[in-house]
């Protein structure tokens, strides 16, 4: 009898594990680009932030209405003269090592941020000091008033101030992190990542919610599937083929000429979850010939045509909008002042003015990324900028490959670069000093290190007053001034839906692609 009831309680729990084994949900998901680095402070590549969101959380974060709310924050105040703010840490708050989270936590990576960001070094700029009050508090002092404290720490957008432990935190800013742990609703599975096959993450256990519902980027981060895995498939027929067949469940950009069949075809949804769109662009690199000069570099902006490159990179006009708005089209700060005239293609005036700066063929080393999509406006770009004059060697390689030579200031010709295309979502430029290719802070500027007084005093004036008229006046004044100084060339607005199986729900509407919230049933 003892032996049939333990044979029978064997049984049992052999049942229970398969059972347990069946309820394991794991979404396949393939995302814009394969991940290599895996830093989101050394870098502002998109798919590293995406990856940033799933194993790390912020002090504030953006919602659904564009607010700023709490998130690792309880609670907080501000001084009667504007210039100490004192912030109080949640309850239950801890890494996936096990640690708990606290305020020296926060305030060395908010330092490190702050070292390579753009809106982070003007917070750090009008900062006096921060300073840990006890294990779950610490105060951020000013040295005079700064209207957007709140709005930096809840940044929604490469690059994020995420909170990571104070000894991977106080890793040297220009140095890549080598442990990758945060507090976030997933845990990154390193002994699990292949590059260039796949990215495996899993629900941590411990990770304590907010009460509130999930919006945005902010409320409570509920993850409600297992385990995500972020497949590897370069070539986007074979992913739109998988994600048809059910071999993988979600796809984060799909090519805009499959949209209709992926629209067209049962069992697959096609959704905008970003719907202020996103910018082609392609970034300048200041330091060498023959951007150097920015004469040169205004006859860039006549050459290069934002409907050549949409055409090539979208296609399809329900997705697309020609935009010369430097904080985007339909945004509170939206103008088109100084920039009419430009990004029309027109090569006579690009031409003139490549003769007037003296322009002596420099050729431009064009970064060209081959597995994202962005990556088919660069021949387009190419073949503007060498009917308007230039001289154009385009260098085809992929995303990460881009990411690594970017940040190397060495000359085009010994292994650097010239300009490199990529894009911008519109919460990246909404403002003067969100927007990090707009800052000129020379060397601690984003790469491609634009140096100009005139354009970081403009931005020093927006951050120090609330005033939205103001506000309004100063960025025009920049945008202005961005058409003398020019340190990037928009090319274009679009939206770009994510295709997935339509047993996934939940996925939130957010700048950037996040994993909490969603089911698959």
């Amino acid at each position: 009898m003892r032996i049939l009831i333990r044979m029978m309680s064997v049984l049992a729990a052999l049942l229970m594990a398969g059972v347990a084994s069946a309820q394991t949900t794991t979404l396949k998901v393939v995302m814009l680009s394969d991940l290599k680095i895996l830093d989101p402070i050394w870098t502002t590549a998109y798919i590293v932030r995406d990856h940033g969101y799933m194993i790390y959380d912020t002090l504030f974060a953006l919602d659904a209405k564009l607010q700023i709310q709490p998130q690792m924050v309880d609670t907080w105040k501000v001084s009667d003269d504007k210039l100490t703010y004192t912030f109080v840490l949640r309850d239950g708050l801890k890494f996936h090592d096990g640690a708990p989270v606290t305020a020296e936590d926060c305030v060395a990576s908010l330092k490190r941020w702050g070292a390579r960001d753009a809106m982070g070094q003007k917070l750090m700029q009008f900062t006096k000091e921060m300073t840990v009050v006890d294990a779950k508090t610490f105060t951020l002092a000013l040295k005079e008033p700064f209207g957007m404290v709140l709005e930096a720490l809840g940044k929604p957008s490469a690059s994020v101030p995420f909170i990571m432990p104070k000894r991977i935190a106080e890793t040297p800013p220009d140095k890549q992190i080598s442990e990758f742990i945060g507090s976030g609703p997933f845990v990154f599975k390193k002994d699990l990542w292949r590059p260039g096959d796949k990215v495996v993450y899993e629900k941590f256990a411990d990770y304590k919610p907010r009460p509130e519902p999930a919006s945005g980027l902010a409320g409570g981060k509920r993850a409600l599937v297992d385990r995500v895995e972020w497949v590897v498939l370069p070539d986007t027929q074979t992913a739109v083929n998988a994600l048809i067949a059910g071999e993988i469940d979600m796809m984060q950009q799909p090519p805009f000429d499959m949209l209709p069949l992926l629209e067209g075809t049962k069992g697959i949804k096609v959704i905008d979850l970003n719907t202020l769109g996103t910018h082609f662009a392609l970034r300048f690199n200041t330091l060498h010939k023959p951007f150097d000069d920015p004469r040169i570099r205004q006859a860039a902006l006549y050459a290069l045509s934002q409907k050549d490159s949409l055409d090539a990179g979208v296609g399809n006009p329900k997705y697309e909008k020609v935009c010369k708005d430097i904080f985007g089209c339909g945004t509170p700060l939206s103008t088109t002042k100084a920039w009419e005239d430009k990004l029309n293609g027109d090569a006579a005036k690009s031409k003139e003015l490549l003769k007037a700066a003296g322009y002596d063929g420099t050729p431009i080393v064009l970064l060209h990324p081959t597995d994202l999509a962005a990556g088919v406006i660069a021949p387009v770009a190419k073949a503007d900028l060498e009917k308007g004059g230039f001289k154009v060697d385009m260098v085809s390689i992929d995303w990460q490959t881009v990411l690594a030579r970017r940040s190397r200031k060495e000359a085009p010709s010994a292994g650097g670069w010239s300009a490199f295309i990529t894009t911008l979502a519109t919460t990246d430029i909404l403002d003067p000093v969100v927007s990090f290719f707009t800052g000129a802070a020379c060397e601690k500027a984003s790469i491609g290190w634009p140096c100009d007084e005139k354009i970081e005093k403009l931005r020093d004036d927006y951050a120090r007053t609330t005033d939205p008229a103001k506000r309004k006046e100063l960025a025009e004044a920049l945008q202005v001034r961005l058409a003398e100084y020019p340190t990037y060339a928009p090319l274009g607005q679009y939206n770009m839906p994510v295709a997935m199986r339509d047993n996934i729900s939940g996925n939130l509407e957010a700048p950037a692609t996040v994993f909490w919230n969603v089911t698959k049933k």
